[in-house]
């Protein structure tokens, strides 16, 4: 009986502790931020920094994950669209072009997403964030920047609670688009593995600018979900967000 008690509670234990190998990288990067590792029956579950890993903060465009699905829903854009550039010069170099519905997604067209969400409408929105049960569940009064520096708000913990009913395919979607959008979330491959992730980075004119990195990995020793958020003040430091989360998952073993 005492034996089965200490395993209970070197469980608790290990799910709620702080990681030492993932501080370990926040501490040679010298920056602060969050991370979790989760296996997908949850009896694995590796955290540096609960309080920040609980906190709501705006999604950015690690939105586009539900975002695709909605759009594909309400038919505002297909996997063989061609989205016309509006001829306007963008910061972001790959986005001055015609895009697919791929292109945006991995570049994370901006403009591409702005349009369908003028098309979807609030009203629609705010029946699929309560339906998604997705963050706050808040769009506020602009249909089309509420997830840039709106009223949105998600925590760590719920953007892997969110990727694992991708995973399961329990989302209120067809299957149909639940694998295109898993075909087009596919970021990284290796021998052993497949990584499917969105990056985010939030850049609100009144609060902290942050970066996500979120998704999850198929490998020889399991599936695991992975949600990174970092505060990312530059472009410069972008990089960082996926960097780290690959070296976190080296370091545990899921991938190699």
């Amino acid at each position: 009986m005492f034996h089965k008690l200490f395993l209970v509670l070197g469980l608790v234990y290990s799910l709620h502790a702080e990681d030492a190998v993932i501080a370990k990288l926040f501490e040679n990067e010298n920056i602060t931020g969050t991370m979790i590792i989760e296996s997908l029956d949850g009896t694995e579950r590796y955290v540096y920094n609960d309080e920040r890993a609980k906190t709501p903060l705006l999604p950015a465009s690690t939105f586009k994950i539900p975002n695709t699905l909605i759009a594909l829903d309400e038919g505002v854009v297909s996997a063989d669209s061609i989205i016309p550039w509006d001829g306007v010069e963008r910061s972001v170099r790959a986005w001055n072009q015609d895009q697919t519905l791929k292109s945006a997604f991995k570049s994370s067209c901006v403009w591409c997403y702005q349009l369908f969400a003028r098309d979807i409408g609030l009203e629609q929105y705010n029946e699929y964030l309560k339906n998604l049960h997705y963050g706050n569940e808040k769009t506020g009064p602009e249909v089309d920047r509420f997830w840039l520096d709106g009223e949105l708000r998600i925590t760590a913990y719920e953007q892997i609670a969110f990727l694992k009913k991708l995973y399961n395919n329990d989302l209120p979607f067809i299957q149909e688009h639940i694998d295109l959008l898993k075909t087009i979330m596919i970021d990284m491959q290796g021998e052993n593995y497949i990584i499917r992730a969105k990056t985010g980075w939030a850049t609100p004119e009144d609060g902290e600018h942050h970066g996500w990195y979120v998704g999850y990995v198929e490998s020889s020793k399991g599936v695991y979900f992975f949600a990174t958020n970092l505060p990312i003040p530059s472009s410069d430091e972008l990089p960082l967000r996926k960097l780290m989360t690959v070296e976190a998952l080296k370091n545990k073993g899921i991938i190699e």
